[in-house]
């Protein structure tokens, strides 16, 4: 984006992209370690209990023998992107100038393809260092339309999975995610609403508004993050493309009688849409 050799000084591109001519410089220093290994054990725990916050998943990564105090656990549970659950309502601040949307989803009958979608954003530990996977599924049929593996937590990246979704499978009634600032950010909304879809957004801590990619991320990690220790993006990308197009063809869900996600979306996908 920043050319050292464009005839416009670094800093009037800076400003340009609103960004301060400090960012243009900075090397983002790399995890130790130590914090890598506690990444770890944070992002197990918040899957296995995901109400805990920063001073009880203090206190159990304490147990488990590390040394560490509630400041840098919340720290590292920014940089990670994970926010505990909780049932009070407005527990932390929306982005500042990002509108955020009511959750549309309440009591909707979701029976067809391409009627609802949902986005999210997962940490994905590696071997050293990690990465942010970024999907769409189907809401109806569970099926994974579209990721992407980042080292970033930016829009541009849930812009391009939004974007090759819809070259692939064509527009959704509603995209559902949640008030993270890579979904309320300009770029991203007006992608949704250009489309024609309504934005529907969880309300802060309910789980259960997206819980369907919730249980995804839960499947991803248990079943083959965990069990790989990635040794580079490229090695993360390949092996988690792999598992999620197994996931869409091979895996059968209870929930969509024995059916696999790509069995049930192409079922239940309009005749319409099937056509085309």
């Amino acid at each position: 984006m920043i050319a050292p050799d464009h005839e416009l000084p670094i800093s009037s591109q800076a400003k340009l992209l609103n960004i301060s001519r400090g960012t243009v410089y900075y090397l983002p220093k790399p995890a130790s370690s130590k914090d890598l290994a506690i990444m770890r054990h944070i992002d197990e725990l918040h899957l296995q209990h995901p109400t805990m916050g920063a001073r009880m998943l203090r206190d159990q990564l304490n147990r488990q023998g590390f040394k560490v105090g509630r400041r840098h656990v919340s720290t590292l549970m920014k940089k990670m992107g994970i926010v505990p659950l909780s049932c009070q309502k407005n527990t932390s601040a929306k982005h500042p100038g990002h509108k955020i949307y009511p959750y549309l989803l309440r009591a909707m009958k979701i029976d067809r393809a391409n009627q609802v979608w949902a986005l999210d954003t997962t940490y994905i530990p590696m071997a050293k260092g990690f990465v942010y996977l970024t999907a769409v599924i189907d809401w109806a049929s569970r099926k994974v339309l579209a990721a992407k593996v980042a080292i970033t937590l930016e829009a541009c990246h849930a812009v391009e999975v939004l974007e090759e979704a819809y070259q692939k499978h064509g527009y959704p009634q509603i995209v559902n995610v949640d008030q993270g600032s890579q979904f309320t950010a300009e770029a991203f909304v007006s992608l949704v609403t250009q489309s024609g879809a309504q934005i529907s957004m969880d309300g802060k801590g309910y789980w259960r508004d997206n819980v369907f990619i919730e249980r995804l991320w839960k499947t991803l990690k248990y079943d083959h993050v965990y069990l790989h220790a990635y040794e580079s993006v490229a090695d993360a990308r390949s092996k988690i493309l792999e598992f999620l197009a197994w996931y869409n063809t091979q895996r059968p869900h209870s929930s969509l009688d024995r059916m696999t996600p790509d069995e049930m979306y192409f079922k239940i996908l309009p005749p319409a849409l099937k056509a085309a």
